[in-house]
């Protein structure tokens, strides 16, 4: 058995190639044998670029509003409680409402030692797209 002690790792921000606006990453599970996971913080109008995983995401609303895109497949919005299935090298995009902060749990496997394929950064005009509420 092996405890992390909350406040021993360190708050990272969000890498600015891999992300829009503010973001704040807790990766107490990081790259911790074959499974990654962070709570990540966005504040308002701050999201991921596009990227894949390997063999799947799953995402933990904790607080806030928040927006999650998918290639071709538009805009939803995401709540507190709820739980977002992102398939195996699925293009998608996840982060804050315009006006409101998002903190999600964002766990993933990791296939060959890589949890996460970064691409291009969601454009204004993507992220503004019509929302589909759910």
């Amino acid at each position: 058995m092996d405890i992390t002690r909350n406040g021993s790792v360190a708050s990272a921000k969000g890498p600015e190639d891999y992300f829009t606006g503010s973001v704040r990453v807790d990766c107490p599970f990081c790259g911790s044998g074959n499974l990654s996971g962070a709570t990540v913080t966005f504040e308002p109008g701050a999201r991921t670029a596009w990227h894949t995983h390997p063999l799947g995401q799953t995402l933990l609303v904790t607080a806030g509003f928040g927006l999650v895109g998918r290639w071709g497949g538009g805009v939803q919005e995401i709540r507190p409680g709820d739980k977002v299935w992102i398939e195996p090298g699925e293009k998608h995009w996840h982060g804050a409402a315009p006006t409101t902060a998002m903190t999600h749990i964002a766990i993933c496997e990791m296939k060959d030692g890589k949890a996460v394929d970064w691409m291009e950064k969601v454009t204004d005009a993507d992220y503004a797209a019509d929302r589909e509420t759910v």
